[in-house]
C-alpha cells in the first residue's frame, strides 16, 4: 500500500526521520551558489548539500582536500540566501575537525553562525567519535558520511567501491550504529555494495542517503554538475544524467560569439 506524500513547507532534520518512517524517499542535491540553489529549492529538493565537492567542480582541484573552512562558509552563505524550503547541510572541510575535537566544535560553530546553514556533515566513524560528541553536545545537527570518504582519498589510494571485504563491511555497520547512537540525524553512504547499504539502512532508525549505494536506502544524493551533464568527463556507474548542459551551454556560447562577430547582436530592437 502506497503512503501519501506529506507536504513539508520547511524541511527539518525531523522531517527526514518522518520521511523514512513513512517510506518516502529523500531527494538531495549539492549546490554552491545562490542562483543554482534557488532553482534547486524551487524544484522541491528536500536537502541541499553544500559539499566540499566545490573544491572539484567550482575551483578545479583534483580532490576535495584543498578547500578551506572560509571558502565553505562563503559557498554556504550564498546557498542559504536562496532557499525557502530545503534543509541546508554544509560539509566540514578536511583539516577542520579530524585531529582536535575542540577545533571541530569551533569549525562547526563558525559554519552555523556565519553561514546560517542548518546542519554540518562529517566523514568518518569511530575515529572521529570525540569530534562528533563535541559538536552534537553543542546542539548542532550532524549528518554522518561512511563508505568512500573523499577526504581520505590518499589513504585509500583509489575511488573504488568500499566495504566489499567482510572486515570493512563489519566496521561500516558498527560505525553506522555508533553514529545513530551518538545522535546523528542521517548518514550518507558513498560507493558501497547495494546489499550492504540496504542492510545498514534497515538496521538503524535514522535516514541513510546513498550515492552509488543502490536503491535499498532511504534517499539519494548527486553532485549537481554531474547530474546536469556539465562535468561530461565523469562517468561512474551510479550517475544518471538528467540533462546535457555541457552540450547546450557550449552551443549557446558559440552562437553568442558568432552573433557578436557577425554584428547581428545586438539588433536594433536590442539597443536603447
Amino acid at each position: 500500500m502506497s503512503v501519501a506524500k506529506k507536504e513539508y513547507k520547511r524541511v527539518t532534520t525531523k522531517s527526514l526521520v518522518d520521511m523514512k518512517k513513512n517510506g518516502e524517499k529523500i531527494a538531495m542535491l549539492t549546490s554552491y551558489d545562490y542562483s543554482m540553489a534557488k532553482i534547486v529549492d524551487g524544484a522541491g529538493i528536500d536537502v541541499i548539500l553544500v559539499g566540499d565537492s566545490a573544491s572539484n567542480v567550482m575551483a578545479g582541484h583534483e580532490t576535495t582536500l584543498p578547500i578551506t573552512l572560509d571558502q565553505m562558509i562563503y559557498h554556504a552563505t550564498s546557498v542559504v540566501r536562496a532557499i525557502n524550503r530545503a534543509l541546508v547541510v554544509v560539509d566540514l572541510p578536511f583539516g577542520s575537525y579530524q585531529s582536535d575535537p575542540k577545533e571541530a566544535l569551533r569549525s562547526a560553530i563558525r559554519i552555523m553562525k556565519e553561514s546560517g546553514g542548518h546542519a554540518v556533515k562529517l566523514e568518518g566513524g569511530k575515529e572521529i567519535k570525540e569530534s562528533l560528541k563535541r559538536i552534537l553536545n553543542a546542539g548542532i545537527p550532524v549528518m554522518g558520511h561512511l563508505g568512500l570518504t573523499p577526504q581520505s582519498i590518499y589513504k585509500f589510494g583509489t575511488y573504488t567501491v568500499r566495504a566489499k571485504e567482510e572486515a570493512e563491511a563489519e566496521k561500516l555497520k558498527s560505525d553506522a550504529i555508533l553514529l545513530e547512537r551518538l545522535g546523528c540525524f542521517a548518514i550518507v553512504l558513498e560507493k558501497v555494495p547495494a546489499k550492504l547499504a540496504k542492510e545498514v539502512a534497515e538496521s538503524i532508525s535514522i535516514p541513510v542517503i546513498g550515492i552509488g549505494a543502490g536503491k535499498g536506502v532511504d534517499g539519494q544524493v548527486l553532485v549537481i554538475h554531474d547530474m546536469l551533464g556539465m562535468t561530461h568527463e565523469f562517468n561512474p556507474r551510479f550517475l544518471r544524467r538528467y540533462a546535457d548542459l555541457h552540450k547546450e551551454m557550449t552551443k549557446a556560447f558559440k552562437d553568442y560569439r558568432d552573433d557578436v562577430k557577425s554584428k547581428s547582436f545586438p539588433s536594433d530592437d536590442e539597443q536603447y
